[in-house]
């Protein structure tokens, strides 16, 4: 059950929005394996005034916070920075140097599934 919140800066068509959304579902669902149907992503502009980069106001960059359950491999981790850092990178064109991706496990039964019970009630 990934659930990603992505902050990227204002400015972007909706196009490239669209890539980043469907191309970082795609990045998730190859990299570690994840059914589709089970990513989910929001994604929130921020206006350039509103960030600083390495002293830089409005330098650009991406963030992506990815709250997985927990038993994923570094392995797999790894697979998934990767595959999200191009993923970003290929839609809205900006440097891999830019993006940041955060990893957080989430416990079983800290994860509330469809219908309203745990991930471990669910028996994922």
């Amino acid at each position: 059950m990934p659930i990603v919140a992505m902050q990227i800066m204002t400015g972007y068509s909706a196009a490239q929005k669209t890539a980043l959304l469907k191309t970082s579902s795609q990045a998730i669902v190859d990299s570690i394996a994840a059914p589709l149907a089970s990513v989910r992503i929001t994604l929130q502009e921020i206006e350039p005034a509103h960030v600083i980069v390495a002293g830089e106001i409005g330098h650009p960059m991406a963030r992506a916070d990815v709250k997985l359950i927990t038993g994923r491999t570094e392995a797999l981790k790894d697979a998934l920075f990767a595959a999200l850092n191009g993923a970003i990178c290929d839609s809205l064109g900006i440097a891999g140097d830019d993006v940041r991706i955060i990893v957080t496990d989430v416990p079983k039964t800290d994860m509330g599934v469809a219908n309203g019970i745990s991930a471990k009630a669910a028996g994922r």
